[in-house]
Parts: C-alpha cells; structure tokens; sequence
C-alpha cells in the first residue's frame, strides 16, 4: 500500500510506531473477547496535540484501517467511519483471539504525505496459531485462483504481477477498487513492518488494463519473509488473496 514518496533505503519502516511527524494514534477501544459484537474505535491526533479533522484522500479514501493478527493471520482492509472530532469507528466482531495489530494509514491534508500509525489489541479466547506460512506464489480463493510472478531484493524495486483466473480462464472484468485494479498490502513477518507498495496504472488511463494482470511496484527495505494480500474486485465484490515471499539479500 502506498501513499507516500520515501526513500526506501533510508527512511523508517512505517507501522511500528503509535506516533510519527508528530501524529499520533490512542483510545483504541474493541470487543475483548472472540464472538463479542461491539465497536472498534481509536483517535487521531496531530503534533499541536489537536485532534486531526482535516485529510487528503488516498486510494479514494481519507483512512484505510488495516487489522491483522500477529502471526499474519486474520487480515482485514476496512474503512471506517470518521466521527468528525478525530475519532474513528466502525461495529466490530472477532473471529479468532490471539494479539492484533491494527494499521491507520491516512494523509493529514496540513502534513501532505503518507502516515502509518500502529496500536496492539489482544482478543481473549482459545488461541489457535497458525503455521507461518511458506512461500507461495498460488492462492486459492473460492472460485478464483490467483499467480503471483515476480521477485523480492532487499533494498531494490521490483514489479510484482499478480494474475486472476476463474475457472482456468483469465479475468479481464475486474472492478476499480481503491483507484486500481486491486490493492496489495505487505506486512514484514515478524514485526509486521508495513511495506510501502505502489500499483503501477489506473483505471481510464489508455494503457491499464481490467486484468487478468495486476502490477505493483514493491521495495522491501531488509531480506526476510514478508505477506501479501491483494484485495481485487469482481461482480461488485472484493475478495482477498493471500502469499508469503522471500525477499533476498541484496549482495
């Protein structure tokens, strides 16, 4: 997911802070246990200490609220609703317990360039981890089947190109989602780093086309396993694959 021009190589790998530029996530409020039906709710603050009210939209959206378990598992893309007075919210339910971080990932109008702010919840109940996943290249979901090509070098930009099928036929019906033709998120395994990744063309350009090819543009700062999860958009609803890539050492 991409919002900002950093340097890869030197600028600070975003979603591990509760604060940056000055910006600030709290009073992240959530259902406490597996199965509760309740509100997630947090608060956006600026370096004056004031609550932010003012953002330049991204992907067609002020905010886009990325929650995940710290093991990868149970990703979600949302977007919730802006209270008006800083605060976010939006009716909320987990499926599974375990620690989850969540990712706020807006542009402040006042600042004009991408931010990444992290909180941590823990939903009580049996905890059921998963295997950390090995590469896949392949994902399954439900009638779809999509190939991800491409490789990962720390340190250098790499294209990336996920391609859709349904069925063993090639997709080229896919929908505009979020300003492209689907939206890849890539969390860095282990402190779920969060990966800055950039859709190469947009829907109504002349050149870009509604699939079955996806390309982004990805720039992993360290060597190490990261997960991907494009969410992309058929017959008006979005579905979400899920990969585990290496990127290598650049030597």
């Amino acid at each position: 997911m991409s919002h900002g021009d950093e340097s890869h190589a030197s600028a600070v790998v975003p979603g591990l802070a509760v604060e940056r530029e000055g910006y600030q996530i709290s009073d992240v409020n959530a259902p406490s246990a597996v199965g509760k039906d309740g509100t997630l709710t947090f608060r956006l603050t600026g370096p004056d200490g004031a609550a932010v009210t003012e953002y330049a939209a991204a992907h067609d959206k002020d905010l886009h609220l990325i929650v995940v378990r710290s093991d990868g598992a149970q990703f979600r893309h949302v977007h919730p609703t802006n209270d008006g007075d800083g605060s976010w919210s939006l009716p909320w339910r987990w499926s599974a317990a375990g620690s989850y971080r969540l990712f706020a990932d807006f542009v402040p109008a006042p600042l004009g360039s991408n931010v990444v702010l992290t909180s941590t919840v823990s939903v009580a109940g049996e905890l059921v981890p998963r295997q950390i996943p090995q590469d896949s290249t392949v994902a399954t979901v439900g009638d779809f089947t999509v190939t991800l090509g491409g490789s990962l070098t720390a340190g250098t930009d790499a294209d990336l190109t996920l391609s859709v099928r349904r069925g063993g036929v090639p997709v080229t019906t896919l929908e505009p989602y979020l300003g492209a033709y689907g939206h890849l998120v890539a969390l860095r395994e282990g402190d779920l780093g969060y990966l800055h990744v950039h859709p190469m063309g947009e829907p109504g350009d002349g050149r870009t086309q509604p699939g079955p090819d996806i390309t982004f543009m990805a720039a992993p700062p360290t060597a190490g396993k990261y997960f991907l999860y494009l969410d992309f958009k058929v017959d008006g609803q979005v579905h979400t694959a899920e990969f585990a890539v290496t990127a290598h050492p650049d030597h």
